[in-house]
């Protein structure tokens, strides 16, 4: 360990606390006021005193704003061990790192970044071994780097690069094109582009892709997402003369995306309603001019995920009587159900994602929340396992259908990702890129353990610390969850991480049900009116961490962010004794009006809504703004948000904060951390991804009073 962590180890245990000490008067927070809001839910009047707060561009909410974060950075910049903790941070994240390539018009297309580069640039090249030429830097387009690529597509010819920038973090994206050849964009400038990629035509001439219309400027980050439309533009012209290609006034909530089917025929068209997996399936004849959109799948039951095609035979990855997934085909000219051919049997591995590269199916699978990978013939023949590095997550496996190669990556919690190009044919695979973090990855391990719920369910969880680590019940602890929208938490490298290991911690991630490890049946299981089974499963996790002697309950950090936010301010007000603090980040905190902004609607497949009498009995029961208690004793806390998230508003974390400061009997603090020109978190700019981690850090080792956690062997 460096002299530098050292000695700010050593100012840390002189002192033993900062300035103001660990605990905050009730005095030292900001006056919110608050008003007499209340709402009638079908019989039952709910308060809602901070309402207020949701208008995010009031004089008012500005102000708040900025004392808050003017009372939690002089909290936290007076933290003695911060200093050396960022530091070491920008150290190990120091590292060079590259994206998965992959091959269009004879050309390689991957990112890289040097290491403290905010945004990861765009390279080209004609081979792996090539010198790269730079195709697109976004750290050129902003002074801070809060402009970010936020999606991509090459033509099929190579020639032309469809991308899509998104400013201050926010979902809405701005598309141009770029010429490969030159580097230099033309004039297409594309406006009001949210949750869409681009799809090429096979003549390169043009791309699909879906917009919604413009809202007024003072809705823009918040103004509900109805009514999206799918397009088609066609290079070197104005965005006015894009072609409608399908939209459905009568249906709010349909959202598309387009593809356009390796061979170029067919435009096949994802209808998805909110976030639910399940999705209906239309698709288009582009030989034919003025040929209709034909519907294919309609019934909503199930998802139906396109992976390629033989001519008018379709290959899906579905749920379809598979809970957790098979391959089947379907012949668009006899689409009947007694008609598909089942080609991947469903098994008790859960497939997450399938791919045609070299005339094969490569498929996905998890295994207990691990990575496998299995390679099976178009005809159904299983032929073999992909052998991988490890246990951990291997992603990536696109290309066409006649590549002989495919590219993947492989990480794991203490393993950045390596990158590999795998034969199909040979099935050999070979170390393209591996970075180099100055870590000793050999110190550590992580373990798989199963947990009882509640009810009974065995939970998976990954716990990753040091080999020496001694369950004597004083480590501190952190226990990361997220449990929805079918999401599946796997291995995953993270620099912030690797700081929290070396500071003696121990790194927990639990596995709950409303995730997509087991398929839809667990993704089911804690969703809408079973979605409390999710947050028992986190607490049981919990449990028998203080238990089996990893931790006791004041060295105990819980973190999640989005669905993972509301995962911890649910959990925090359920059991706020059990935890010594809580890091709930971008959470959606307001359970009864959340899908009033934004996308929020979309969730509803997931949370219900208060809407409904029986949703909304279940939502406010857990509602974490609205089980906010006074008088109690609450965890120290660190809520963060941003102020361009226009995913969950910050609203969300605004009024839970203001109601938490008010209810905290504790002397525990209670802080908001407010970060600005940011959004929900893609497109991050590694500086603010420092600044931030320092700042979780410094707050847990602080508040859980940590003692040299810097010079420890591990």
């Amino acid at each position: 360990m460096t002299a530098l962590l050292a000695l700010a180890l050593s100012i840390w245990l002189s002192g033993c606390s900062s300035p103001g000490g660990r605990s905050l008067a009730r005095s030292a927070y900001p006056v919110t006021p608050r008003t007499n809001q209340v709402d009638d839910y079908h019989g039952t009047l709910v308060a809602d005193p901070y309402r207020w707060l949701e208008d995010d561009r009031a004089p008012e909410t500005t102000a708040w704003v900025e004392r808050q974060n003017q009372l939690t950075f002089s909290y936290l910049e007076r933290i003695p061990a911060r200093p050396a903790i960022k530091d070491r941070l920008t150290q190990l994240w120091n590292y060079e790192r590259f994206t998965v390539p992959y091959k269009r018009g004879g050309r390689y297309f991957y990112s890289r970044n040097d290491g403290l580069q905010n945004q990861f640039v765009l390279l080209t090249a004609p081979s792996l071994d090539g010198p790269p030429t730079v195709l697109l830097d976004p750290n050129t387009l902003s002074s801070d780097g809060t402009v970010a690529l936020s999606g991509m597509a090459v033509s099929e010819d190579g020639r032309y690069l469809a991308y899509g920038l998104a400013a201050s973090g926010s979902d809405w994206q701005e598309w141009r094109v770029r010429d490969v050849t030159t580097g230099k964009d033309l004039p297409d400038h594309l406006e009001w582009v949210k949750f869409s990629g681009a799809s090429w035509t096979k003549d390169s001439r043009g791309f699909f892709y879906g917009r919604y219309d413009e809202p007024t400027p003072d809705q823009r980050l918040t103004k509900v997402n109805y009514y999206q439309k799918l397009y088609y533009h066609r290079v070197g012209t104005p965005q006015s003369a894009d072609t409608l290609v399908y939209h459905r006034p009568d249906q709010k909530e349909w959202g598309f995306a387009a593809a356009v089917s390796e061979d170029g025929r067919y435009l096949v068209i994802h209808i998805n309603q909110g976030t639910d997996p399940k999705n209906r399936v239309y698709y288009r004849d582009l030989t034919a001019p003025e040929s209709p959109v034909v519907v294919l799948l309609d019934d909503f039951d199930a998802s139906y995920q396109f992976i390629g095609n033989d001519g008018p035979v379709f290959w899906f990855l579905t749920d379809a009587q598979a809970p957790r997934g098979r391959i089947i085909a379907i012949d668009s000219r006899h689409p009947e159900r007694n008609a598909w051919e089942e080609l991947v049997p469903q098994s008790p591995e859960t497939i997450q994602a399938a791919d045609v590269v070299g005339d094969r199916f490569l498929v996905s699978r998890l295994k207990d929340a691990r990575s496998e990978i299995q390679v099976w013939s178009l005809d159904g023949k299983h032929l073999r396992d992909l052998t991988l590095p490890g246990i951990g997550s291997a992603s990536g496996f696109g290309g066409r259908r006649d590549d002989p190669e495919t590219f993947y990556a492989f990480a794991s919690y203490t393993v950045p990702g390596r990158i590999y190009r795998y034969d199909v044919a040979t099935d050999r695979s070979t170390l393209w890129k591996e970075p180099k973090v100055g870590f000793s990855q050999d110190a550590y391990e992580t373990r798989q353990v199963f947990v009882a719920s509640k009810d009974g369910t065995r939970i998976p969880m990954f716990i990753t610390c040091h080999k020496e680590t001694r369950l004597d019940g004083r480590n501190p602890t952190l226990l990361y969850g997220y449990g929805g929208f079918n999401i599946s938490l796997t291995p995953a490298f993270s620099v912030a991480s690797l700081v929290w290991l070396e500071m003696g911690g121990i790194y927990a991630v639990a596995n709950l049900r409303g995730g997509g490890e087991y398929g839809e049946e667990w993704h089911q299981a804690g969703t809408k009116l079973k979605k409390q089974n999710v947050f028992d499963d986190f607490i049981a996790a919990a449990e028998w961490l203080i238990d089996q002697g990893y931790t006791e309950r004041g060295r105990l950090a819980i973190a999640g962010g989005s669905n993972g936010g509301l995962l911890v301010g649910a959990c925090m007000t359920q059991r706020p004794e059990l935890f010594g603090a809580c890091l709930p980040a971008v959470g959606v905190m307001d359970m009864l009006r959340f899908h009033k902004f934004t996308i929020g609607w979309a969730w509803s497949s997931d949370y219900g809504s208060a809407d409904d009498p029986e949703q909304f009995r279940a939502l406010y029961a857990y509602s974490p703004y609205h089980n906010l208690r006074p008088g109690t004793r609450y965890p120290a806390t660190l809520i963060t948000t941003a102020d361009h998230d226009d995913r969950v508003v910050p609203a969300h974390s605004f009024k839970f904060a203001a109601r938490l400061q008010e209810c905290q009997r504790g002397p525990a603090p209670v802080l908001i951390r407010i970060e600005t020109k940011a959004g929900h978190g893609a497109g991050k700019p590694t500086a603010k991804l420092i600044d931030e981690a320092a700042d979780r850090w410094a707050f847990l080792v602080h508040t859980l009073r940590l003692k040299d956690p810097l010079t420890k062997k591990h």
